[in-house]
C-alpha cells in the first residue's frame, strides 16, 4: 500500500528513540479550546464529503494533517517538545498502529475472497445472506464482511424492481450490528481490547442485546421484502446476471488466513509476557509486537497468493484503506487532550458532559451512556466516540468490566449499534452505498437514509433502553 509522506513521517517520529520522556497531561488544567482540532477533524469527516466531495476526495489527507498540526504545534510550544513527543508516541504505538494494522489485514484478506455465481434474491435468501453476514462481521470485521457479502447480494437482486431497502438493511445488520460480539468485529471494540477489555467480555455482556437487534431487523426485513417481492412486476422476466451451475469461492486460501488473524489477536490478549520495550515512556509488550508482525505477514501473504483476477472481480483497491489510515492518524492525535480532559471528570472542562451521564448519587447512568455514545456515533466515527466515553467512565478496564459492567455494555452497544443511524456513522456504510450506486442501485439520500433509520432503528433502541439500560 502506498503511504503518504505525511503518514510515513508520522510513523518515523513515533519510532524515533530518545526524543523525549513520558509526560502526563493534567486535563483539569486544560482549556476546552484544546478540543477544537478534534472537533474540527470530525466535522470535516462528517460534512466535507457531502458539501465539497471533489475537494475532500483529493485532499482529505492534507485536511487531517492540518488539524493534527493545529493541535501538535501549539501543544509543543505550551508544554514543551518532550510532552508533545511522548504523547504523540503513546498514541501511535499504543493505539493507532495496532488499530490500522488489524484493519489492513482484515481488509486485504476479505478483498482476496470472491463469491462467484448467481443467486436469485427471494425474501428467504436475502434474509439468509444478511444473517450470514451478521455472523461473519464479528469475526472478520464489519468492513471485511461488508466487502465480502455486498456484491453477491446486489447480483442476487439485480432482477428486482425495488432493491434499495435490501442495501439499507445490509448496512443496518452487516455493516454495524453484526460486529458487536468480538474485538475483531468493529474498531471501537478493538480499541477497548487494546485498552485491556477481555476478548470475550463483549459477547458475554451484550449478546442478548445483539440477538434482539439483529433478530428484530431480520424479521422486519423479511416482512418488508416479502411485501415488495409479491407485488406485480417486482421480478423482471430476464435476469441481468446469467445463471451458473452453482456457487463457489475464489481465493479460498484467504479463509485460512482469516483464521490466522483470529489466532493472532487471541494470542495477544491471553499471552502475558514480562518482556516489554519502553519507547519514550510507552511500554510496548512482546505479545502485541508479535501480533502486529504476524498481521503484517498475513497481509503480505494474502497479496502474494491471491490471483489478480480475484482482486479484479472484487474491484479491490487501496483507496478505502488509505483514507481510513490517514484520517485516523489525525483522529488519534487530536483526541489526546480530549481524553485527558474527560479523565479529569467533573473537575475538567467537560464536567458538564460527565455530569449529564452521571446520576445524582455519582454513579454512571447506563441509559445516558448508551444514547450519548450512540448519538455521537451516528454522526462521528464510532471508534473515537467509544474511546471518549470509555475514558469518561473512568478509563480503568478492570473496573469497567466488573463494577461498571452495565456502563461499559451501554457504551459498547451505543457506539456499535448506532453507527447505523447515518451514512457517516461507520466507515463501511459509505463504502457499501458507493458500491451499490456503482452497480445501479438508487440509494436514499443522506436524509432519506436517516428516515429509514429513524423509522426502523430508533424504536428498537428505545425498547433496548427500557429492557437493558435503565
Amino acid at each position: 500500500m502506498k503511504i503518504s509522506r505525511w503518514a510515513a513521517a508520522w510513523l518515523l517520529l513515533a519510532l524515533w528513540p530518545g526524543l523525549a520522556a513520558a509526560a502526563d497531561i493534567d486535563g483539569s488544567k486544560l482549556s476546552a479550546l484544546w478540543g477544537v482540532p478534534f472537533a474540527g477533524i470530525l466535522l470535516c469527516i462528517a460534512l466535507m464529503p457531502l458539501l465539497t466531495p471533489i475537494f475532500w476526495h483529493h485532499h482529505f489527507g492534507k485536511v487531517a494533517a492540518a488539524w493534527s498540526l493545529a493541535f501538535l504545534l501549539p501543544f509543543a510550544v505550551t508544554f514543551g517538545a518532550g510532552a508533545a513527543a511522548s504523547s504523540f508516541v503513546h498514541a501511535a504505538l499504543a493505539e493507532y498502529i495496532p488499530f490500522v494494522i488489524l484493519l489492513t489485514a482484515l481488509f486485504t484478506v476479505a478483498g482476496g475472497i470472491h463469491i462467484r455465481g448467481n443467486l436469485h434474491g427471494s425474501p428467504g435468501l436475502n434474509t439468509a445472506i444478511l444473517a450470514i453476514g451478521a455472523f461473519l462481521a464479528s469475526f472478520m470485521g464489519t468492513t471485511g464482511a461488508s466487502m465480502l457479502m455486498i456484491r453477491p447480494l446486489i447480483r442476487a437482486n439485480d432482477n428486482r424492481t425495488h432493491k434499495a431497502h435490501v442495501v439499507v438493511f445490509f448496512i443496518f445488520i452487516v455493516s454495524n450490528a453484526g460486529g458487536s460480539l468480538t474485538p475483531l468485529g468493529d474498531p471501537p471494540l478493538f480499541l477497548g481490547f487494546l485498552k485491556g477489555v477481555d476478548f470475550f467480555w463483549t459477547v458475554k455482556h451484550i449478546f442478548p442485546e445483539t440477538l434482539f437487534l439483529v433478530g428484530a431487523l431480520l424479521a422486519i426485513f423479511y416482512a418488508l421484502d416479502s411485501w415488495y417481492y409479491h407485488r406485480r412486476k417486482e421480478v423482471m422476466p430476464v435476469d441481468p446476471t446469467p445463471d451458473t451451475r452453482g456457487i463457489g469461492f475464489d481465493g479460498v486460501s484467504n479463509f485460512w488466513l482469516l483464521g490466522v488473524i483470529v489466532v493472532l489477536v487471541l494470542m495477544s490478549g491471553f499471552w502475558k509476557s514480562p518482556v516489554s520495550f519502553n519507547v519514550m515512556g510507552t511500554d510496548v509488550g512482546l505479545p502485541g509486537l508479535l501480533r502486529d508482525a504476524g498481521l503484517i505477514a498475513v497481509t503480505l501473504l494474502s497479496l502474494k497468493i491471491t490471483a489478480d483476477k480475484v482482486h479484479a472481480d472484487n474491484q479491490f483497491s487501496w483507496g478505502p484503506m488509505a483514507e481510513v489510515a490517514k484520517l485516523f492518524a489525525g483522529i488519534f492525535l487530536t483526541i489526546i487532550p480530549v481524553i485527558a480532559m474527560l479523565k479529569a471528570g467533573v473537575n475538567g472542562p467537560f464536567g458538564a458532559v460527565v455530569s449529564a451521564v452521571t446520576r445524582p448519587d455519582g454513579s454512571p447512568d447506563p441509559a445516558m451512556y448508551f444514547w450519548a455514545a450512540g448519538a455521537l456515533s451516528s454522526f462521528l466515527d464510532n471508534a473515537p466516540t467509544y474511546l471518549v466515553f470509555f475514558n469518561t467512565a473512568g478509563g480503568d478496564p478492570a473496573v469497567l468490566m466488573t463494577t461498571l459492567a452495565p456502563t461499559l455494555a451501554a457504551i459498547s452497544a451505543g457506539a456499535v449499534f448506532m453507527g447505523a443511524n447515518t451514512y457517516i456513522g461507520n466507515a463501511p456504510n459509505l463504502m457499501v452505498k458507493a458500491i451499490a450506486e456503482d452497480r445501479g442501485v438508487k440509494m436514499p439520500s443522506f436524509f432519506g437514509y436517516m428516515a429509514w433509520s429513524g423509522a426502523v432503528l430508533i424504536p428498537l433502541f428505545i425498547a433496548m433502553t427500557f429492557i437493558w439500560f435503565r
